[in-house]
């Protein structure tokens, strides 16, 4: 079966990871990765504070994004003083599902679709946030399953505009693919102290397996005490560091994958595009937003079963006539889309 459902990885690891894998000294399960010395959290959290020019004492770890996540959605919904998060409209379920494991309320913001893409609508946000007060505004950037993301310009301007009592969830699970440039996240956190920015080694990087994710928190007392509760004292899991570490030293071999993506997102927008009915959604992760006529539902779900190929089919409200497919190898995208071009030549 082929599960292009899941915005999983189809794609080999890099051979620093591999090697990294093969090469690991079990020994050195017998020590903690926390470096007591220097009282730092971890092998990886130093690699990231170096990488990312930030300091170690702004950096979190967690078992994957979903764990920070989690974390910051259960912290700050009982420490604050609200019990309310705002989501975006179109969004992982996960987020409304954290919110309600502490009695919290996920109330949604606009986004709305313009041309090829979806979009923010800043002004409506911001007058919910005036509106609500919330603990919590979580922001994906890229959003899933939409595929737009924020501009630097964007997401400064946006943070700016949040008063400090409201805490800014950043979900980048996705980011990588935008761009390799992350020194805005930097600026961010040095200038303000409500913001939380989550990555995660499981999209990009391909290893959701590993369950390692990081993020970095803005400066004070607020943050200190949220990383104190979110932070493990003793560190993590040595093996899982050193792959991780591993993946991020192998950014050129994932731009290689990026750059098939690439190929398959232009393939669908030229050869699906144009079809009547449908329309192909400019993304900025590892998957495609599709739309196309409803009538022809049951006979691409049969016509994907018969290939043992997996796609998503939105029945979310508004987003109820597309489909969600995950970006793999060459092979696969071809598949999908000669998949749906013959389902279209059969229904005319």
């Amino acid at each position: 079966m082929n599960y292009l459902d899941r915005n999983e990885f189809n794609f080999e690891p890099s051979e620093l990871v591999k090697e990294t894998i093969r090469n690991f000294d079990i020994g050195k399960l017998a020590f903690y990765t926390r470096i007591y010395d220097e009282g730092k959290k971890s092998i990886f959290s130093v690699f990231l504070s170096e990488l990312y020019d930030i300091p170690e004492s702004q950096v979190l770890l967690g078992y994957g994004a979903e764990d920070l996540l989690k974390k910051a959605a259960h912290y700050f919904l009982t420490m604050s003083h609200s019990k309310k998060m705002l989501i975006p409209k179109f969004s992982w379920w996960y987020y409304s599902s954290i919110a309600s494991e502490v009695d919290g309320e996920a109330i949604q913001y606009p986004v709305y679709e313009e041309g090829n893409t979806y979009r923010y609508d800043f002004d409506a946000l911001l007058a919910m946030v005036n509106e609500h007060n919330p603990a919590i505004l979580l922001v994906a950037s890229p959003n899933n399953p939409t595929g737009n993301a924020l501009t630097t310009d964007e997401m400064e301007r946006l943070v700016a505009d949040i008063p400090q009592s409201t805490i800014v969830v950043v979900d980048e699970a996705y980011a990588s693919f935008v761009s390799n440039d992350a020194s805005y996240i930097r600026h961010l956190v040095e200038t303000h102290p409500n913001i939380i920015v989550c990555r995660t080694l499981s999209k990009f990087y391909g290893l959701p397996g590993l369950r390692m994710g990081f993020g970095f928190i803005g400066k004070g007392e607020v943050m200190e005490r949220f990383a104190r509760y979110a932070n493990m004292y003793l560190g993590y899991d040595r093996l899982s560091e050193e792959v991780a570490i591993a993946a991020l030293k192998s950014d050129e071999h994932y731009r290689e994958v990026a750059r098939v993506m690439q190929e398959a997102r232009d393939m669908y927008t030229r050869e699906l595009g144009p079809l009547p009915g449908f329309k192909v959604y400019k993304s900025l992760a590892n998957f495609i937003l599709i739309k196309y006529p409803i009538r022809l539902k049951s006979a691409l779900q049969e016509a994907f079963k018969a290939q043992d190929y997996k796609v998503k089919f939105m029945n979310e409200p508004d987003i109820n006539e597309h489909m969600r497919i995950t970006l793999g190898r060459r092979e696969q995208n071809r598949t999908v889309c000669d998949t749906i071009l013959s389902v279209v030549r059969e229904g005319n």
